[in-house]
């Protein structure tokens, strides 16, 4: 991973395949800041400040690198703290003085552990699972090609299973209009049905079903609780 601007320091990194990560966002306009949660790929350097070197150079140099570099600056508090992102990239400096921590973190959604006894042991006891392995573009209901690890296991499930009957449940947070959100949870329902059915699972052992924002399982006002909602869920027929 590239550093950026750290010819004034020496210092020790940090690196993790995956976690989640708060970071400093904000309007410019006012200086108001709250937290944003990132989670993705995680690198972090910690630093000491050379001797004879201020804040407000580290802190400029930062800014300068960050700006040739192409990142759009999301929030700075000169000259402690600065947070910018690039695409699915964000930066974030903390100035601290004596040393300067810098972080980046690369979007990047957690993947779901997902296999077919999982799946069965959460329907035998709860009738239903939530899957969240399974991912489409944007606003639409075309599977992205990384789902299929998972879709996979569903197609195990059912064949070890042979009695068993779905019901395929699409759901969305409350972003945009409720209508749309109802109709592109049906839509993603039934891409999935359309999957498995392709696979090998009899179309007869499939419905899908869409609900919109109507069963949020967790709170939509946060980042977090919207990843959550966004799902498709399986319930036993």
């Amino acid at each position: 991973m590239q550093r950026l601007g750290d010819d004034y320091a020496d210092g020790r990194q940090q690196d993790q395949l995956l976690r989640k990560q708060r970071i400093r966002a904000g309007d410019l306009s006012d200086g108001d800041a709250g937290d944003k949660t990132v989670e993705g790929e995680y690198h972090t350097w910690d630093y000491a400040t050379r001797e004879g070197v201020s804040e407000i150079q580290v802190f400029r140099n930062m800014e300068t690198a960050l700006k040739r570099a192409g990142f759009t600056i999301d929030y700075e508090n000169t000259p402690m703290q600065i947070t910018a992102q690039k695409g699915k990239a964000w930066y974030g400096l903390e100035n601290r003085g004596s040393y300067y921590d810098q972080t980046i973190v690369i979007e990047k959604a957690m993947e779901q552990e997902v296999t077919a006894s999982d799946l069965a042991d959460q329907i035998n006891k709860t009738g239903r699972v939530a899957i969240y392995g399974i991912h489409f573009d944007t606003a639409k209901a075309t599977i992205q090609s990384d789902s299929e690890s998972v879709l996979q296991q569903i197609v195990q499930l059912m064949q070890e299973n042979p009695a068993l009957k779905l019901r395929v449940e699409g759901h969305t947070d409350n972003q945009g209009a409720a209508a749309a959100n109802q109709a592109l949870s049906e839509k993603r329902a039934q891409a999935v049905v359309a999957w498995l059915t392709s696979h090998g699972v009899t179309a007869s052992r499939l419905t899908a079903k869409g609900f919109g924002a109507t069963k949020p399982v967790a709170d939509n006002a946060s980042e977090d609780g919207r990843a959550k909602n966004r799902r498709v869920e399986l319930a036993k027929q």
